[in-house]
């Protein structure tokens, strides 16, 4: 705990009141805190060394797969327009879920009236996600070999696909950006909307109820006044 909070709790606590006792679990839940911590440590590691990996394995099949010319790399064309694809895969898998575990809280603190409203908000978020990245993947997929500077056919890859790809990746990232941007901005907005129209649900159930129970004891009334008579 740090000092200001300790200022916080000697300010709140009444006048002659003995702090509280330390809880009795308090030494196993900071175990499993612990353990908690030591188990994410590992898991991050395993993603990190398995990315690794993977990308020095795809170098070396790169490496050895690729014909040669007088100690010169000749790739394909298509290995380039592979390998930008999967990179745009692996973003798009990726980089959204990464980006939703931490906005959780955002949106529980956004939806706190209606989280049954925020989950189906958040699903739908994602749907839209993928079938815009799905959309620009198959918009800028390169289905024939590239043209080299002097406007001929390559079969092999030249400098104007490394930069129509570098711009392939760059659009989705940048695509990612902007819509996570106006997800941050219309959120609250709708949360507020929303819990605004469960109030006015509420205020307006009320206020029936009250009518109906007002109609309700005027109707006994008369009932009794017509016994009465």
């Amino acid at each position: 705990m740090s000092d200001i909070e300790h200022l916080i709790e000697e300010a709140l606590r009444p006048v002659g009141a003995a702090p509280p006792p330390p809880s009795r679990d308090l030494f196993g839940r900071v175990l499993e805190s612990v353990h908690d911590d030591q188990r994410r440590r590992r898991k991050v590691r395993r993603v990190v060394a398995l990315w690794v990996v993977a990308i020095a394995a795809a170098g070396l099949l790169v490496l050895l797969l690729t014909p040669r010319s007088d100690g010169v790399l000749l790739m394909p064309w298509w290995i380039l327009e592979l390998a930008t694809t999967a990179v745009l895969v692996g973003i798009a898998v990726w980089l959204g879920p990464f980006i939703k575990r931490f906005g959780r809280a955002y949106a529980a603190d956004v939806f706190h009236d209606n989280p049954a409203t925020g989950k189906s908000y958040i699903v739908l978020t994602d749907v839209v996600y993928y079938l815009i990245f799905a959309a620009y993947i198959l918009f800028t997929v390169q289905l024939g070999p590239p043209k080299d500077e002097w406007g001929n056919l390559s079969q092999t890859v030249v400098a104007p696909q490394v930069q129509a790809e570098l711009v392939r990746i760059g659009g989705i990232l940048l695509v990612i950006g902007v819509l996570h941007g106006l997800n941050i901005v219309l959120m609250p907005v709708l949360g507020r909307l929303f819990s605004l129209n469960r109030r006015v649900d509420r205020v307006a159930r009320a206020d029936h109820a009250d009518h109906a129970g007002h109609a309700g004891q005027a109707h006994g009334e008369h009932a009794e006044r017509v016994d009465r008579l």
